[in-house]
């Protein structure tokens, strides 16, 4: 197969969030809230186990009340702040306006940390004239992201689940990403990490290759061993 084409996943794939204790103690300090080292770690433990965290661990339980909002959290932007603050509305923070804030603070480049690879080979692709795309499923404007970390010039389209209000696996998503490329599914590969979600491009005739949802550390090279571009080692 010639790969005219690359779809990837955001969280979990190019990117990773940041630990929920980094997360918590990044909103604790910016809003000036002091915690005994307990306390912090009963909060950071509680939200956690709740789902929190966007890109982070998923919910230990959701709640039936918000079993509906769940499922089509990525669909809007209103859902998606919806969910995420209410499953930390189940922890007891001290402050009230902690839940927005940590929910403004995972919008943030700072919360995000691209793969060790991620620019190696998104810079490989298009210095071979391969298209690039990023679809995800997410309910908030990712560009910022990817600019903030030197990386937007890199991707030719952004399909976002909460702008078309479909959620991957449905293969219209992966249609619509492919259209903006310019190019047939059969062309494209598909990258991801969420072999529900992503898989769902096999649907329109995308191959579809996977990596491991690690931490940045422990995952170092896993998208260069996709052999995405003749050349660049493993």
């Amino acid at each position: 197969m010639q790969i005219k084409g690359v779809l990837f996943d955001f969280s979990g794939t190019l990117f990773r969030i940041e630990p929920v204790r980094s997360w918590l103690r990044a909103v604790l300090t910016e809003r000036g809230v002091t915690v005994d080292e307990s306390a912090f770690e009963r909060y950071a433990a509680g939200l956690e186990a709740a789902g929190a965290l966007p890109g982070g661990p998923a919910p230990r339980h959701v709640p039936a009340p918000l079993a509906a909002l769940w499922a089509g959290r990525d669909e809007s932007a209103r859902a998606h702040r919806e969910t995420y603050t209410a499953l930390a509305r189940q922890v007891a923070l001290p402050d009230p306006g902690l839940y927005d804030a940590l929910y403004e603070r995972h919008r943030t480049p700072a919360a995000w940390q691209p793969y060790p690879d991620a620019a190696e080979v998104l810079g490989a692709l298009r210095g071979k004239g391969v298209r690039v795309g990023v679809v995800s499923n997410i309910g908030w404007d990712l560009r910022p992201v990817f600019r903030g970390h030197g990386l937007d010039g890199l991707i030719d389209t952004y399909v976002l689940s909460f702008e078309h209000g479909i959620q991957k696996p449905d293969p219209r998503i992966f249609h619509m990403a492919c259209t903006s490329l310019g190019l047939d599914p059969a062309d494209v590969v598909m990258v991801g990490d969420d072999r529900e979600a992503d898989g769902g491009a096999a649907a329109i005739g995308c191959h579809v290759r996977f990596v491991r949802h690690l931490p940045v550390s422990e995952r170092p090279g896993g998208l260069r061993t996709l052999e995405l571009v003749p050349g660049v080692p493993r």
